[in-house]
């Protein structure tokens, strides 16, 4: 019996054609590409070197080594408003995590004229800062309404003016923003809770369970991940404060409402110190960096 031996494949060319890659979709995205290098990534590069230089944009830069940071280690201004950008922290993160999750919930409520309110509730999002802030800075004047109304209750017999009394001008501030951003975290909240399977809820309510025990047992567990997106928002938010305190108080009375953001824009625009200014800009990034790390650590039960 014969063997037939089977010949080679041959090729049309010397070498195995390979699949091209095309170039155009690549082109098209270039000009994005670009200004995202342009107007993200590059300022961040060049902060980062001129944190280590002694620039006051009128003359070149100087090269100074670690001299800003060891001037701010020693910057008592610095530390006061690291201080309260901590203290903004404690305040509003904890108001967005729990009253816009109660909002949403009531909200949520298929009744008549809802949506009225879920536009209400929005409404202080959409509103200009600016224009809050001067708002609620009359509101907090010795004669505007706030003082009127606590005299009225017998809450307090003298008018205080809040924006002036270094112990109330923090919390102040801080009502303000909590205020503002709690229609934002309500519409996130509210898309949680319409994800979450009503098979769930009607399961629990038969089985007995009250309305605190849905919230306990069925609301919050299905809301573990919404709860660690507003809690890393609530949190960059915070720590980066500017407008409202810049209007308000401009970081007085005493330095009281001073925040690390308010303090970097003096530092770099008033006094024209950018060296400086980039090296607290630096320190700021690094902060919030380790806020977000350790917020996405806990909501992922020690898993990052």
């Amino acid at each position: 019996m014969a063997v037939e031996t089977v010949p080679p494949p041959e090729y049309s060319g010397s070498k195995k054609k390979r699949k091209k890659i095309p170039l155009l979709p690549y082109l098209f995205l270039l000009p994005a590409l670009a200004l995202f290098f342009t107007f993200d990534y590059l300022p961040i590069f060049s902060a980062f070197y001129y944190s280590f230089t002694e620039f006051h944009v009128i003359s070149p830069a100087e090269w100074v080594g670690l001299e800003n940071y060891r001037t701010l280690l020693h910057d008592p201004r610095f530390w006061t408003a690291a201080k309260n950008s901590m203290t903004y922290f404690l305040i509003i993160v904890p108001m967005l995590i729990t009253l816009p999750l109660f909002l949403a919930i009531l909200v949520n409520q298929k009744l008549r004229g809802i949506q009225l309110f879920r536009v209400i509730y929005y409404l202080p999002v959409i509103t200009s800062m600016v224009a809050v802030a001067i708002v609620w800075k009359y509101l907090y004047h010795p004669a505007g309404l706030l003082n009127a109304i606590l005299q009225e209750l017998g809450l307090q017999k003298e008018a205080v003016n809040w924006l002036l009394n270094p112990r109330t001008s923090l919390p102040a501030v801080a009502l303000l923003e909590g205020w503002k951003s709690m229609g934002f975290y309500m519409v996130i909240y509210l898309a949680g809770l319409q994800s979450i399977a009503q098979e769930l809820v009607e399961a629990a309510r038969i089985d007995g369970a009250n309305r605190l025990r849905v919230l306990w047992h069925v609301y919050l567990p299905q809301l573990r991940p919404t709860i660690a997106v507003t809690l890393v928002l609530a949190t960059l938010g915070s720590v980066q404060m500017f407008t409202s305190i810049y209007i308000m108080t401009g970081g007085g009375p005493l330095d009281s409402t001073l925040s690390l953001p308010l303090y970097i824009y003096q530092k770099a625009f008033v006094e024209l110190d950018m060296g400086y200014a980039t090296a607290m800009g630096m320190v700021l990034w690094l902060i919030l960096m380790i806020l977000t790390f350790i917020n996405f650590k806990l909501s992922r039960g020690g898993q990052v």
